[in-house]
């Protein structure tokens, strides 16, 4: 059954606009009486389709349920700013194994340092990103994309998360060991191609965020959140 986001919704009927509107009324060619999910704040809305233009497209909401493909754990990924189109890759892919939102991060070792009005265009980018890896990966949300703020932001947010974890590649303990819990908020930060100097590493342990080790790999700056996040959906019963 097709798939859209709109905040325009409630308990009766729903509006769809834009590109969406566009694509049911004249891609899809959809007719009256034909069924969509509608998507809000993680709640799927199953509705049938009572007007359609390619500006406007009306919806009778049938049922409501909460969206099955959200997990019970929020997890907010830090990533220290990676070059090329890598930053592309690890939104679309961790919105698709369910991380809650994404921040970029400016550390020391990152190669690409986007000015404001550069990052700024990304930002526009990873969130069109976000938005059909949601949609393709049948989310409740669309995770929000964030950036770019520093190393010492990102450890003051991780330290008000329930649990939080740093991947390190001189090695830390595996992630089974650490009890992550569901229906809890865990933070993620993982460095860019350079990882962290010795400076950068001493400050985020001593801010309590706990190292972890991949296994006995190095991975790439671009497979070690997608790992990470799959271990920990795994750890906490969402995968």
């Amino acid at each position: 059954m097709p798939r859209f986001f709109t905040s325009r919704i409630d308990g009766s009927h729903g509006l769809v606009t834009g590109e969406d509107a566009r694509h049911i009324a004249l891609s899809l060619r959809m007719k009256t009486g034909e069924e969509v999910t509608l998507c809000n704040n993680g709640v799927d809305y199953q509705c049938v389709l009572e007007e359609i233009t390619p500006e406007n497209v009306t919806c009778r909401v049938l049922r409501t349920e909460p969206c099955q493909a959200e997990a019970d754990v929020r997890l907010h990924l830090f990533q220290a700013m990676p070059k090329g189109e890598k930053a592309e890759i690890i939104v679309q892919k961790a919105v698709e194994l369910g991380v809650y939102d994404i921040t970029f991060v400016l550390t020391s070792r990152c190669i690409s340092r986007p000015d404001e009005k550069s990052f700024a265009k990304k930002l526009k980018r990873y969130a069109k990103i976000s938005l059909e890896a949601a949609k393709q990966s049948g989310r409740g949300i669309v995770p929000q994309v964030y950036g770019l703020i520093t190393l010492s932001q990102a450890v003051q947010k991780l330290s008000e998360c329930d649990s939080a974890v740093w991947c390190y590649e001189k090695g830390g303990v595996p992630m089974a060991q650490l009890g992550l819990k569901s229906d809890s908020e865990i933070g993620l930060l993982i460095g860019s191609e350079g990882g962290f100097s010795e400076e950068e590493a001493a400050r985020i342990s001593a801010a309590g965020v706990q190292p972890v080790g991949l296994g006995r790999r190095i991975l790439r700056c671009e497979t070690a959140p997608l790992a990470a996040t799959a271990i920990i959906m795994n750890l906490t019963g969402n995968m």
